[in-house]
């Protein structure tokens, strides 16, 4: 969603909770340290860095494999894309923070988070949608047609994408107004709000298609039951599997970015930093989750990984053993 991840904190509070400013850290502050460092600005930093090292991975991986062309794998990479792009803005966010503050690199740091995640969460959709289409059209699905589709989501997502990222950067923002900002500064509340309310919209319908798909595989698994004359309890595991594998993609990513999503909508500038940074670092774990759930359970880029590994230590085996290096 888009927009969470913009953390602006300043260095001068160390916890946002007994910050006198409303939002607290949020704020740039000249009040006495009593840490260097907030802490909660560190464990996002931490998030932000192993996203990065888990999606740069998946991306290399998609990148460098040929046979990963097919629409699903073009569109997971465009989740660990933009899941990366979200890891390093949060390091960035961090690094500029303490190092180089500004109000010019904090609202360039906040479009770039915005685009990053608001691409993360319209990828999830465009991965949900391919998988319906996959059930709904089995038969035309691997066509150029089926192609084309990936790569108008694609364009879509990644230029809407681009487009609320650029909102902050080119004036939509608080800092001229500081009463119209909103839990995360330079944010004004209208946009947040309307950040916050794109998210529930992309939650609702991934839960109607994730329904849909639930209702699709049961139904092809009473069709092959028929034909078999007997459901037997293969079916009924396979299918149980299914339905708790779409339960657990999407109770993950609504547990992630749900309490932050209420929140932006509930929440007013004078709370405390504290409650912001709460709901943001879960909703900052589902780009750590998402290359678990959507890339390394997948057999064929575990089995390029297998392969990428097994190549890196052929090839260090043969260097050390060439005499050239003797």
């Amino acid at each position: 969603m888009d927009g969470a991840g913009m953390v602006n904190s300043s260095a001068a509070v160390p916890w946002p909770a007994e910050s006198s400013e409303p939002n607290g850290s949020l704020q740039y502050s000249s009040a006495p340290l009593l840490f260097p460092v907030n802490p909660w600005d560190i464990m996002l930093c931490m998030s932000g860095t192993v996203i990065t090292c888990e999606n740069a991975i998946v991306v290399a991986i998609i990148f460098y494999t040929p046979t990963l062309r097919t629409p699903m794998f073009i569109l997971i990479g465009s989740l660990a894309t933009a899941d990366l792009l979200a890891g390093v803005g949060l390091i960035l966010n961090f690094v500029f923070q303490y190092v180089v503050s500004s109000e010019a690199i904090s609202l360039i740091t906040v479009g770039f988070l915005v685009a990053s995640f608001t691409a993360s969460i319209s990828s999830l959709l465009a991965i949900t949608v391919d998988r319906y289409l996959s059930l709904y059209n089995a038969l035309t699905y691997f066509s150029d047609r089926t192609l084309r589709y990936v790569h108008s989501m694609l364009l879509f997502t990644w230029g809407a994408s681009l487009v609320l990222g650029l909102m902050p950067v080119l004036g939509w923002n608080c800092l001229g107004a500081p009463e119209t900002c909103s839990i995360v500064r330079p944010l004004t509340r209208a946009n947040l709000t309307m950040l916050a309310a794109s998210f529930f919209l992309i939650f609702v319908l991934m839960l109607a298609l994730y329904i849909r798909i639930c209702k699709i595989v049961c139904r092809h698994t009473q069709q092959i039951a028929l034909q078999q004359h007997f459901f037997s309890a293969t079916h009924y595991v396979a299918t149980k599997k299914g339905v708790s594998t779409l339960a657990i993609i999407l109770g993950t990513f609504g547990a992630s970015w749900l309490p932050f999503a209420t929140y932006c909508l509930v929440g007013q500038r004078a709370y405390p930093a504290v409650y912001t940074y709460a709901t943001l670092l879960p909703a900052t774990y589902n780009s750590m989750i998402n290359p678990i759930i959507y890339a390394y359970r997948n057999q064929e880029i575990q089995r390029a990984l297998y392969l990428l590994l097994c190549g890196c230590f052929r090839d260090a085996a043969y260097r050390s053993r060439s005499p050239s290096d003797v």
